[in-house]
């Protein structure tokens, strides 16, 4: 039997500003002042939309002085995607920018490691440094689907559908998650923040956001197993995805074929 093919898509919804020391472990203090892109993916075949988290909101961008430049659900339905006919939702994370705005989908369940659940939940969130990427209203809409029977705990790798398979490596989170789909130009990476940036993964320098750090060098030899290539791996925040990939004509809203590299 075949593998499925499906289209993936990178949809930009927020921006800040950054200094690259905020971005890598090991970084040059000379370097320029950069920026940080925020996303959410989806991915489409036939009839089916799977949705790659869900991003956060207005008062979350105000909160974090991050510049909001559209809702990631509710352009979704701008572009054409009935939100009650996604029916499966991966949240790779449960970091404030990764794991909001779940009220707008009650029809979609969404999968989740439950490793991290137990750490967004757990004694860890006692520490500033452990619980500042978190928001305690996201992680409480996730205990509130989950008592709703609409959260699909996983525990390591999983296939999803034919053509998109879920593979825990922690790192930056305890139970963060990647995400590899099979595409016309081959297996892509959705690699989310398992590497922020494209040069995170290609020079092996972490992101300073991280857990544990010998399972984020690990996450990116995985990713590099899983990735057709280098240039199949899509970084969970870098600004390069919008010069490297097609934008796709959506009225305004800036969306990014990832099967059609510019």
């Amino acid at each position: 039997m075949s593998t499925r093919t499906w289209e993936a898509y990178a949809m930009r919804y927020a921006t800040v500003q950054r200094k690259r020391q905020e971005n890598f472990i090991a970084y040059d203090p000379h370097d320029a002042a950069t920026h940080m892109d925020y996303f959410v993916w989806f991915l489409k075949s036939d009839n089916e939309t799977i949705l790659v988290d869900t991003g956060f909101n207005a008062e979350a961008a105000r909160a974090r002085n991050r510049t909001f430049l559209r809702c990631p659900i509710e352009s979704l339905k701008t572009a054409g995607i009935h939100l009650e006919d996604i029916h499966d939702t991966i949240i790779t994370h449960a970091h404030y920018d990764h794991a909001g705005n779940t009220r707008l989908l009650p029809k979609t369940r969404f999968h989740l490691q439950e490793r991290e659940m137990h750490y967004a939940t757990g004694k860890e969130m006692r520490h500033a440094f452990c619980r500042h990427a978190y928001d305690p209203s996201d992680v409480c809409d996730l205990v509130y689907a989950n008592f709703e029977e609409r959260v699909a705990f996983q525990d390591g790798a999983f296939e999803l559908r034919s053509g998109i398979t879920v593979h825990w490596v922690g790192g930056h989170t305890q139970g963060l998650q990647i995400v590899r789909v099979h595409t016309k130009r081959g297996w892509i990476v959705l690699a989310s923040d398992a590497t922020h940036y494209l040069e995170n993964i290609r020079k092996r320098s972490p992101f300073p956001i991280v857990v544990n750090t010998a399972d984020m060098l690990n996450g990116y030899d995985l990713i590099d197993r899983l990735a057709d290539s280098p240039d199949h791996v899509i970084a969970g925040h870098d600004p390069l995805t919008r010069a490297l990939y097609q934008p796709i004509d959506t009225q305004g809203l800036e969306i990014y074929s990832l099967t059609q590299p510019l």
